[in-house]
């Protein structure tokens, strides 16, 4: 077995450690992983072995990786960084989720660029939930008035909410935030009855977020190895 599957398997059992802890059910945490800055060769390979969702960050390299892997179909591509208003066109028309919607502009541009042929585009709302000037999202109370303008647009599904905790913080601070959120959850079924996602936690924090109610973690280090600066 090569070193990204072993990467691979190794955090998958965590995962599933972490759904026992948590008295979730086993498989119901899905793992996205996280293939910004490493070639398409990798995602290849983690795909030849059951890989299916995998997560890119900046627009053009997505581009570029879903061109080169155009004979991989069952690839679902999860957006999982900040896109500009001006920069929805290539997910609307190739990606199957994007997780930081933040604005109600970018919703309208992606409902009215998605292609009709295609499902429509899976959404997650990004949250500040840390409350950090540094970091994209809303704020807590932002979410419930743009997500009443996002349910409204069509071919998009609202499915649920996406954050990023406090980085090197305590499991207390975490499961705080990360308890915030599935709060926040809760309030948006009262408007959005089929979001069901918690995107949150990554590869130092996903145990708690599993055991406070994440059903996708994003996970990139601990599978591909440390990023270039």
């Amino acid at each position: 077995m090569d070193t990204l599957e072993q990467n691979r398997q190794h955090v998958l059992q965590q995962i599933r450690l972490a759904e026992t802890a948590a008295q979730r059910i086993a498989g119901s945490v899905q793992l996205i992983a996280v293939s910004k800055t490493f070639p398409a060769s990798d995602i290849r390979l983690l795909y030849q072995h059951g890989q299916r969702a995998f997560g890119e960050n900046y627009i053009q390299e997505f581009q570029q990786k879903q061109y080169d892997l155009a004979d991989c179909p069952h690839i679902e591509w999860h957006i999982i960084g900040h896109v500009q208003s001006n920069k929805t066109r290539p997910v609307a028309e190739h990606a199957h989720w994007l997780h930081t919607v933040s604005s109600l502009k970018t919703a309208q541009r992606l409902s009215q660029q998605r292609p009709k042929h295609l499902p429509p585009l899976q959404i997650c709302m990004e949250i500040n939930i840390s409350g950090e000037t540094a970091k994209h999202g809303i704020a807590p109370d932002e979410m419930l008035p743009l997500a009443q303008a996002i349910v409204a647009l069509p071919h998009l599904n609202l499915r649920g909410l996406m954050c990023v905790a406090s980085a090197n913080a305590s499991d207390e601070i975490l499961r705080q935030q990360f308890e915030k959120m599935a709060d926040l959850l809760r309030d948006l079924q009262n408007i959005a009855p089929q979001a069901d996602t918690l995107s949150m936690g990554m590869s130092g924090d996903m145990a708690v977020a599993i055991e406070c109610g994440a059903n996708m973690v994003r996970v990139g280090s601990a599978i591909f190895g440390r990023r270039a600066v």
